[in-house]
């Protein structure tokens, strides 16, 4: 996940990606708060990322990179 934020006259770009297999990255906003969270399979949270959220211009989110199957292979 990336997050593009406001820093009064230029940008800043943060990254908070899955760091483990079976992690996952969570974004929740509320109260002027954009909360970005990896967290682990059983729900636990490893690190977080707060952002006003007036502040906030975009959140990227890339897809998970996968192993290539099989039939992914061109003939």
């Amino acid at each position: 996940m990336e997050i593009v934020v406001d820093a009064g006259g230029s940008t800043k770009t943060y990254e908070v990606t899955a760091t483990r297999a079976g992690r996952r990255v969570e974004v929740t906003h509320g109260r002027g708060v954009v909360e970005v969270t990896e967290v682990s399979r059983g729900g636990t949270p490893i690190r977080t990322a707060r952002f006003m959220a007036s502040r906030v211009l975009a959140l990227v989110e890339y897809p998970a990179s996968r192993a290539a199957a099989p039939d992914d292979a061109g003939s």
